[in-house]
This record gives structure tokens, C-alpha cells and sequence, in this order.
């Protein structure tokens, strides 16, 4: 018999929407599949990982044109250009995700938002994914030297001339994406800060809040700090004490507390994963089904923060 003390779990295992309620609105799984280690030159296992990531629901193909510098990879582009080969032996994926892609990140400058270079880069984005259209083209991070209204009219040429279907940002503080929501015809339809357990930044800094009150679609990268919440390094004793007893509690791991932790946010985050190992893909399904109420997420914050709630 349930106990009718218990309190409800916030964990929402439900897909999320990219859009304001148009029937032409995009909807992805509350998991998506992270692109920044995605990368080399063996396209029948990235074909094998995007097959697993879409049949476990994790429709959200997320990866950037930056990703391949580091992790692995060989350079600038490397992970698109991944993409595009397992896109071109196996077209038939295409319809089945919503692809991300971000630009404007450039080598050696380190941010351009100008519209030359962000319409070059996603350009350069479709030609080496081989599509026609991205579905959501993100700017990676402010240019702090790129005035909102310039953005903005590039953004809104991107989706007129059909290259791209939505629009979002990522790295961007709350006041940086009003500026930039200001001048733009096409809505913002998402926002992608960094979030976990051991980075609760979001929540107190009022990026989850405008999600909230604007209805952007929150993608939350990194929600294991890296992997740092799987390993351990670099993180509080007792949050690390404190997400083993739930797992212990749960009957999973810990990275799987730390994702249902993550979806338990009432913005709807998606938890965007960047294992490489299909294996792992499976087991983070399992997030989805995790009992996290009030009590639980309040302790994750307090052992995150190592301050106790007021």
C-alpha cells in the first residue's frame, strides 16, 4: 500500500517542445545525445551510436561546429563532419531527430556573432552535415562585440532563407538573451546553460527562471560535470556521500540520481548525455524512472552548495 505521506517525485520523464504551441513545433525526448566526443573516422560505430541514442528516444542530436577541437578529435568541424558521413550512409535518420548544431565560435578570435562570419558558419555547418536545414542553430557563446540587433537580423535571415528552423543560444546570461530576444523576429526557442548537481548555477542565477517565464526549451550540457560526478574528483564529499545513498535507495548508480536530478527541475531541462559508450546510453534510461521528491533535491542543493538552506 503507498504510503500517503510520501511525497510526489519531481523527476519528469515526459518529452519536451521546442516552440510556443504551433503544430509545427519540434518534440525531443527528455535525453539527448551529446556530440562533444563525437568524433574519428569509424562512421559504422557513430552510425551504431546514433541508431542506439534514437531508439532509446533520444531524439535531440546535439553538436556544435567547435566540437572535435579536444576529446579526442582531430580539429575544428570533426564532429559534424562525423555526422554527416553516418547521415549519408544511412539518410533514413535524418527524419527521425531534431538536429542542433552552434556556430560562432572562431579559432583564434576566440567569439564572432558578426553576420558574415555566423552566416559562413552555418553554411559550413549544412555542407558538412549534408543536409539542407538544421533544426536548431544556436549561437555557442556571447560575442560580447556584436550588438543584439546584428544577431538578431542574422538569425532571422538564417530562418527566412530556410537554412535553419529555429533558433536558440547557449552560454548566455538571462540579461544577454533579453537583449537578443528584443530585436529578433524569429523566437528563441531555447537555451543551453551548463547544469548539474555540482553546478547549480542556473538555478539561482535567473537563466531557469526566464526559461520559465518565456517558454525556452532548457538543454542542459554536461549534467555529470563532466564525468566528475561518475568519478568522484573535484566534488564535494558529501554530495558524492549524499548521491550514493539515494542510488542505494533507487537500486541504480550514481550518474543515474545525478541525471533524474537534473530532469526533476520544473524548467523541463533535457539532460544532454556525451557518453560514446551505447551501454551507458541504456543505462541513463533508467534516470527516467527514479523516485526524487522536495526532500531529495533539496539535500542535492545543499550538499552541492556546502551551505545550509536558510
Amino acid at each position: 500500500m503507498p504510503d500517503e505521506d510520501a511525497l510526489p517525485s519531481l523527476v519528469d520523464a515526459g518529452w519536451r517542445t521546442l516552440g510556443f504551441g504551433d503544430d509545427d513545433d519540434l518534440e525531443v525526448g527528455p535525453l539527448a545525445f551529446g556530440c562533444w566526443r563525437f568524433t574519428g573516422t569509424d562512421v559504422g560505430a557513430g552510425q551504431a551510436l546514433i541508431e542506439a541514442a534514437l531508439e532509446l528516444d533520444m531524439n535531440l542530436i546535439d553538436t556544435a561546429d567547435i566540437y572535435g577541437r579536444g576529446h579526442g578529435g582531430q580539429g575544428f568541424g570533426e564532429s559534424e563532419e562525423l555526422l554527416g558521413k553516418v547521415l549519408a550512409v544511412a539518410p533514413e535518420l535524418r527524419d527521425r531527430m531534431v538536429l542542433a548544431t552552434k556556430g560562432g565560435i572562431r579559432e583564434g578570435v576566440p567569439y564572432d556573432s558578426s553576420a558574415a562570419y555566423l552566416e559562413q558558419a552555418c553554411d559550413d555547418s549544412l555542407r558538412r552535415l549534408g543536409v539542407d536545414v538544421i533544426d536548431l542553430y544556436q549561437v555557442h557563446r556571447p560575442d560580447l562585440f556584436a550588438h543584439p540587433l546584428d544577431v538578431a537580423e542574422t538569425l532571422d535571415g538564417l530562418v527566412a532563407s530556410g537554412k535553419v528552423r529555429t533558433v536558440g543560444v547557449s552560454n548566455h546570461t538571462p540579461a544577454q538573451v533579453a537583449a537578443l530576444d528584443e530585436y529578433l523576429e524569429s523566437p528563441l526557442v531555447s537555451t543551453q546553460p551548463e547544469y548539474s548537481a555540482a553546478h547549480l548555477a542556473p538555478l539561482r542565477d535567473g537563466t531557469f527562471d526566464q526559461a520559465m517565464a518565456q517558454g525556452f526549451a532548457v538543454l542542459a550540457w554536461s549534467p555529470l560535470a563532466g564525468g566528475r560526478l561518475a568519478t568522484g574528483d573535484g566534488v564535494r564529499a558529501e554530495l558524492i556521500a549524499l548521491l550514493d545513498e539515494l542510488a542505494a535507495r533507487e537500486g541504480v548508480d550514481r550518474s543515474t540520481i545525478a541525471l533524474a536530478f537534473v530532469l526533476a527541475h520544473p524548467s523541463g531541462p533535457v539532460a544532454i548525455l556525451g557518453t560514446q559508450q551505447i551501454e551507458r546510453l541504456r543505462e541513463a534510461q533508467r534516470a527516467l524512472e527514479v523516485h526524487l521528491d522536495r526532500v531529495d533535491c533539496y539535500r542535492i542543493v545543499a550538499a552541492s552548495e556546502g551551505v545550509a538552506l536558510p
